[in-house]
């Protein structure tokens, strides 16, 4: 558990007691990672839900969040999906992206990518980088869109800028295709600071069986420090809207 200034989580907490939206949603937050307080998830929901009934916009977000994963609370989509589209509806990008992802994979509403790509779209205009990434996956497969790589790679590379793990894999899936491996090992390299373990193993799993020598001998240096053999190249900074 990670040190944590006692005086000041002791006031997130008394403002989040005394009903302070903010607070509660930093509160939860905390309960819910376990990072800096033992891990509740009965709690962190409690004091979403409390947010949530004020108005707070996030908090409307997580308590979708909590009804989606389970977290402390039994798991429903179904559930989940109104409060993630009062968020969306209210401007939340977040919001946008978790209705977005239900309405993709059909969990908890009718399967309805068109719908789904809208608010996609509506987040990518804010910036939010895995909305960008979404919006690449559906260039790339031509989902409700004509397939186009260049596309594709554009919203890839913009995910990737933007801090989006599974952008940063998709734009060097992209990168390695064409040849620049080294430009695709950096981004690779970057993949392990944010990305989940399950995507980690899923990564390696698809490097390890990749037609593509190079990749195949990148995958066995995984483990290794993530700055050893990062070559001296800056990525694009350049602001495209998908």
């Amino acid at each position: 558990m990670q040190e944590q200034d006692p005086n000041s989580l002791e006031l997130v907490r008394a403002a989040a007691l005394r009903g302070v939206a903010e607070a509660q949603v930093i509160y939860g937050q905390m309960l819910l990672d376990g990072k800096v307080v033992e891990r509740n998830a009965l709690s962190a929901f409690s004091f979403f839900e409390r947010a949530a009934k004020g108005g707070n916009v996030m908090a409307i977000n997580m308590v979708g969040r909590c009804l989606d994963q389970g977290w402390g609370v039994a798991a429903s989509p179904h559930l989940a999906a109104p409060w993630f589209l009062k968020a969306a509806e209210r401007g939340l990008d977040w919001g946008m992206y978790n209705y977005a992802t239900l309405l993709i994979l059909g969990r908890g509403v009718p399967e309805d990518r068109s719908v789904g790509l809208y608010w996609l779209r509506k987040a990518a205009e804010l910036g939010h980088a895995k909305s960008i990434n979404l919006i690449g996956g559906f260039y790339e497969d031509g989902w409700e869109v004509e397939q186009n790589r260049a596309e594709a790679r554009e919203c890839y590379r913009l995910a990737a800028v933007g801090g989006d793990f599974r952008g940063q894999f998709n734009f060097a899936r992209f990168l390695a295709q064409e040849g620049e491996t080294q430009r695709a090992f950096y981004w690779l390299r970057q993949v392990p600071k944010t990305a989940t373990p399950a995507f980690l193993e899923k990564m390696r799993k698809f490097l390890a069986e990749s037609p593509i020598d190079a990749l195949r001998h990148f995958a066995a240096s995984l483990d290794q420090d993530a700055d050893d053999a990062v070559p001296a190249i800056s990525p694009e900074f350049e602001v495209v809207q998908c």
